[in-house]
């Protein structure tokens, strides 16, 4: 049996702005133990002001600016009446099929960030433990509920 691969359709550009949102909350974290960190230094060793938080600043930033538009180009799903297609990753490729007839559970979910960029998560729960569960972030309401409708309709004439 060959494999072909289906043309990918990119995530919605709002998802973009949720990567780098999130990007940007967990850099101000790290930002925030760097400061800590240069504080304590700072007292105890006497370091100059900026030699820790500067650089990891710096790197958040251009992480958030730069390299979430790489990883968020680097996204795709197609889905055909059989199979849902996903692929991502920037150095590891990865390329996951789903077959509709495995698909067990289907959840479509929407966090703060993602209802403000208007954007929602479609979860495929498959059988099996290992990889049993596929995620496709960042695609518009309305083709998640279509998705999950012809997937919700199809196991309903599966055969038991």
């Amino acid at each position: 049996m060959a494999f072909e691969l289906v043309p990918l359709q990119p995530l919605e550009r709002g998802y973009l702005r949720v990567l780098r949102i999130r990007s940007a909350l967990g850099w101000l974290m790290v930002m925030a133990i760097a400061v800590a960190g240069e504080i304590y230094l700072h007292w105890s060793t006497d370091i100059s002001p900026g030699l820790i938080a500067g650089p990891v600043g710096l790197f958040g930033l251009v992480s958030t600016i730069f390299f979430v538009p790489r990883r968020w180009r680097r996204w795709g799903y197609a889905f055909t009446d059989r199979e849902l297609h996903v692929a991502y990753g920037w150095f590891t490729r990865m390329y996951t099929v789903v077959p509709v007839s495995r698909v067990q559970h289907i959840d479509v979910s929407q966090g703060p960030i993602e209802r403000s960029a208007d954007v929602v998560t479609l979860s495929l729960h498959t059988a099996g433990t290992e990889n049993s569960l596929v995620a496709l972030s960042g695609i518009s309401r309305q083709r998640a509920e279509e998705i999950r409708d012809v997937i919700r309709g199809r196991i309903s004439d599966a055969p038991w």
